[in-house]
């Protein structure tokens, strides 16, 4: 006998659920700023957040598929205007991916990704050299992001893959919103590797490790470590603009997630225009592979 699933609910605020939860892991690009400017609202329901009272401190843990350590991440952060009293922590893929890399000294590293990103292996015993040299790939993006496709690195992916070589992610990210447009991101290059065969490792969401790592350092936040405990996964709430990411990696490690519409998928919810509101959502959802526990226009209080 089937069963009608529960809708589900749209919310006005944060404030709604907000009392539920003694940490939020909380997406940045899409969520807290559009890549260009702060969402003012956001951060300004982050810091009410971890301001209510409760047997233990509510934390925020930023948890980005940037590809750069948390500490860069958060002087975008200054820049855009994003407050520091809206979290406790950031954690990156790119701070995974730098563990990663640790992890096999001395490694041969054919580069994928903008100059920018050159942080990640900073402090690291590594060289970075020429395709025909690698023994390892890290994709942390496209060269120009803002005129390449995955068909442009088509013939040298297909050179790794015949060679075997491991490529590490260091964006797990499809595209990104920036102001009114989609970058592509080096989840792209990944998954075009992995159709032909290349071996891929992700560092970031909606993989497990990421997770654990954040929720590891949720629990020293609250307190939680200091009683020899983990966080509870029901005191913890995952804010997101993905479904592919954000929500189905709450989804695969048993917390509660909440999909900001005006993201990555506003305009697929029609949401893209400042004077369109919020509908109904049911159709869109239930064509989805993972489900949110609730939906919010923006992140608001």
């Amino acid at each position: 006998m089937s069963t009608t699933p529960a809708p589900i609910p749209t919310l006005q605020g944060l404030a709604e659920v907000a009392d539920r939860y003694d940490l939020i892991l909380c997406d940045v690009w899409g969520v807290l700023h559009d890549g260009q400017t702060a969402h003012t609202a956001a951060g300004e329901a982050l810091i009410r957040f971890r301001g209510l009272p409760g047997a233990r401190p509510r934390r925020v843990v930023l948890v980005s598929n940037a590809p750069r350590p948390g500490d860069g991440v958060g002087r975008i952060l200054d820049r855009f205007g994003v407050p520091r009293e809206a979290y406790d922590a950031i954690l990156t893929s790119g701070d995974l991916t730098h563990d990663l890399i640790a992890a096999r000294p001395g490694a041969r590293i054919r580069h994928l990704g903008p100059e920018r990103d050159l942080g990640i292996f900073q402090g690291l015993d590594l060289s970075l050299v020429p395709e025909p040299e690698a023994d390892l790939v890290v994709c942390t993006g496209l060269f120009d992001d803002r005129s390449e496709t995955p068909d442009d690195y088509r013939p040298e992916l297909e050179r790794l893959a015949a060679r075997g070589l491991t490529m590490i992610c260091a964006n797990p990210d499809l595209v990104v919103e920036s102001g009114n447009r989609l970058i592509p991101c080096a989840g792209l290059l990944a998954a075009a590797y992995a159709e032909i065969g290349g071996p891929v490792v992700y560092a970031g969401k909606p993989h497990r490790p990421v997770y654990e790592a954040a929720l590891a350092k949720g629990a020293a936040l609250t307190g939680a470590a200091l009683a020899g405990a983990p966080v509870d996964p029901a005191r913890v709430l995952a804010i997101g603009d993905a479904i592919r990411t954000d929500i189905a990696g709450a989804r695969g490690v048993g917390i509660a997630s909440l999909l900001v519409a005006r993201g990555i998928h506003a305009e697929e919810l029609g949401v893209t225009a400042a004077h369109h509101r919020l509908g109904d959502v049911a159709e869109w959802l239930g064509r989805q592979a993972v489900h949110p526990d609730a939906v919010i226009e923006r992140l608001v209080w």
